[in-house]
C-alpha cells in the first residue's frame, strides 16, 4: 500500500496528487488534475475507490474513481446541489454523501451508486441557517450534526465585518437505509459568547465529539448520548496564552488512535496540537508555525506526518509529529496552486 495526498486549489481549477515516502514524510508530485469550477471540498469513501469535489464557482459535486496503483482519477459522476456546498462527507456505510450549505443555510443527503459515483437526486434537503459548515454522521451513523459560524464573512485578511451568524449545532437524527434527515429533540444547541462552530471530528472510541470554533478560537467538546443529545464536555483555547492578534479556527482532526487532536489556528498561522486522555478531555500539547492563513489540512494515516495549506501563499508545509508528546517538527514545502482549500490524505492499494 502507498500513502497519497491531494489537495484542491481553487483559483488553478486543480487538483495536485502526491505520493508520501512512510520513512521520511517527504512527496513526490505524481500528478495535477484540472477538475473546473473551482474545487474547494473534498471527501473520500470508506472504502478509499471514490473521491468526491465540490465546487465553488460553479454550484456542483464530482464523483471521481481513484486508480489505486497511481491516485490518478477519473470523473464518474455530478450533480447539482441544492446551493453552494461548504462540506463534504459520506455516512459510515458510504452510500450516502452529506453535503452543508454555508451561504444557503442548508443540509442535504445525496444517495450513491454502487460504483459509488454521484448523480441521483438529493434523499433529503433540510434549511437550517447562513453559515452552515459541515455535516457528518457519528460512530453509530444514526445522528448527524451541522454547526454554523457566530460571524458572516469572518476573513482574517481583511478587517473584522461583525456580521452576525447563528453560532449554533443542529443536531439530526439519519436514517441510513432511506437517507433522510429529521430534526432530533432539542433540534439545535446554542453556543455562547459567539464562539461559532465550524468543523467537527468524533474520538474514534468515545462517544465525544469535538468542535472547532472559528470565532472563539478554541476547541470545544461534548459527549453524545443514546438519543445523539450533546452535552459540554470543555472548551479548550488553540492559542498560546496571551496572543491577542486578529485569528480564527478551520479544521479539526484526530491522530488515528485518539491520543491526538490538531487545529491550524488562521492569523496566529499555526498549528495548535493537544493530548488526549482516556476521558477524552484535553492538554495543550504545541503550536507549530505554519503558512499564512492555513484553512486546510491533514494528517497522514499513520498520524506520524502533517501538512497544512496555505490559502495566502498557495504552500502545503509538512511536519512529523511526535506521537508521545504531539511536538511538531519543520520538514518541508511544497507549491500546491492559487487557494488551496483542502487537503485530503489516504492509503491506496491492496
Amino acid at each position: 500500500m502507498a500513502t497519497y495526498v491531494y489537495v484542491a486549489a481553487q483559483d488553478d481549477n486543480k487538483v495536485s496528487i502526491f505520493t508520501m515516502d512512510e520513512a521520511s514524510g517527504a512527496l513526490t508530485l505524481v500528478g495535477e488534475e484540472p477538475v473546473s469550477g473551482g474545487p474547494s471540498l473534498l471527501a473520500i469513501s470508506p472504502d478509499r475507490q471514490t473521491l468526491y469535489a465540490g465546487h465553488r464557482e460553479v454550484p456542483e459535486i464530482t464523483s471521481h474513481r481513484i486508480n489505486q496503483q497511481t491516485g490518478e482519477l477519473t470523473t464518474t459522476g455530478s450533480v447539482t446541489p441544492p446551493g453552494q456546498p461548504a462540506y463534504l462527507s459520506t455516512d459510515r456505510t458510504g452510500r450516502y454523501l452529506l453535503s452543508s450549505y454555508y451561504a444557503d443555510g442548508r443540509a442535504a443527503v445525496h444517495p450513491l451508486g454502487n460504483d459509488g459515483s454521484v448523480g441521483g437526486a438529493a434523499t433529503a434537503v433540510v434549511d437550517t441557517d447562513s453559515g452552515a459548515h459541515a455535516m457528518l454522521t457519528d460512530r453509530s451513523n444514526r445522528f448527524a450534526y451541522v454547526p454554523h459560524i457566530a460571524k458572516q464573512q469572518d476573513n482574517v485578511l481583511e478587517p473584522p465585518k461583525n456580521i452576525p451568524g447563528p453560532n449554533i449545532i443542529y443536531q439530526f437524527r439519519f436514517d441510513a437505509s432511506s437517507g433522510s434527515l429529521t430534526p432530533n429533540d432539542p433540534p439545535t444547541l446554542a453556543q455562547g459568547d459567539d464562539i461559532g462552530p465550524r468543523h467537527f471530528t468524533f474520538h474514534p472510541s468515545l462517544d465525544v465529539v469535538y468542535f472547532s470554533n472559528e470565532q472563539g478560537c478554541s476547541v470545544s467538546s461534548y459527549t453524545i448520548d443514546g438519543e445523539g443529545r450533546l452535552t459540554p464536555l470543555e472548551t479548550v483555547s488553540t492559542l498560546p496564552a496571551g496572543v491577542t492578534e486578529r485569528n480564527t479556527c478551520s479544521q479539526i482532526q484526530f491522530a488515528p488512535d485518539g491520543s491526538l487532536l490538531f487545529v491550524p489556528n488562521r492569523g496566529h498561522n499555526s498549528i495548535a496540537s493537544f493530548t488526549v486522555d482516556g476521558e477524552g478531555r484535553l492538554t495543550p500539547a504545541d503550536h507549530a508555525a505554519t503558512e499564512a492563513v492555513p484553512s486546510a489540512f491533514s494528517l497522514d494515516p499513520s498520524g506520524r506526518y502533517v501538512f497544512a495549506a496555505g490559502s495566502a501563499t498557495g504552500q502545503l508545509a509538512s511536519y512529523s509529529v511526535n506521537a508521545d508528546t504531539g511536538a511538531m517538527t519543520p520538514l518541508g514545502t511544497y507549491a500546491v496552486g492559487e487557494r488551496p482549500m483542502w487537503v485530503l490524505t489516504t492509503t491506496l492499494g491492496d
